[in-house]
């Protein structure tokens, strides 16, 4: 599997495009500037089969109407993140910023689903920073979303947010194989071992979650 990042909008919000060796693939979490994301589609060689959302705050979702329009692609979600993703236009304007709402419908994602695409992603259930926050992982590769980043972890202090569940994810997270590559929401990408080893939160499982 090839990954190519594109970090877009104000906010640096990675988005991923996954690609198998026949050029099937997906892209994940498109948060903005579509036209960079098609170029970047077209650069590669890229025959996208779906959109995959780790959840729907508005940084993630901002760019999948105009990708819609021009891809007819289908986008995936896990249902308790319909109500983030319903109001992702209006989360948006209260930053000051605007994106096109997403559009409906969507297919659901859940626990222990297997998406193709040649591909091979296992959705894993991850709330905690959203209600229906999830990761998409092959051995090898974890696409974390906004749970886990480089040295430290998703808020777990925004609407819907929970900070126990969120500690129950890095749990999950940290058994994970320790060469496993992570490619986080923001910022740039780590590894299992190397967060057990440096990250705070992490060192911390043992502890009671904060707030």
């Amino acid at each position: 599997m090839k990954v190519y990042a594109l970090s877009v909008g104000p906010l640096q919000e990675n988005t991923y495009l996954l690609m198998a060796e026949n050029g099937r693939g997906v892209i994940v979490d498109p948060g903005d500037e579509p036209g960079r994301i098609l170029a970047e589609v077209r650069r590669v060689g890229l025959n996208p089969e779906a959109i995959l959302l780790t959840h729907a705050h508005f940084d993630h979702v901002g760019a999948v109407a105009p990708l819609v329009e021009a891809l007819h692609l289908p986008v995936y979600l896990h249902p308790a993140d319909l109500p983030l993703y319903r109001s992702a236009a209006l989360s948006a304007a209260r930053w000051g910023l605007s994106i096109p709402q997403p559009p409906e419908p969507v297919e659901p994602l859940a626990e222990g689903q297997t998406l193709d695409f040649g591909l091979g992603l296992k959705v894993l259930f991850l709330p905690g920073h959203a209600p229906g926050h999830v990761g998409f992982y092959r051995p090898g590769h974890l696409l974390s979303g906004d749970v886990l980043f480089r040295g430290g972890i998703g808020r777990y202090d925004l609407p819907g947010s929970d900070p126990q569940a969120l500690w129950a994810s890095l749990q999950r997270i940290a058994q994970l194989p320790p060469e496993t590559v992570v490619y986080p929401g923001h910022g740039p990408t780590t590894t299992i071992a190397h967060e057990r080893a440096s990250n705070p939160y992490l060192a911390d499982l043992a502890q009671p979650p904060p707030g």
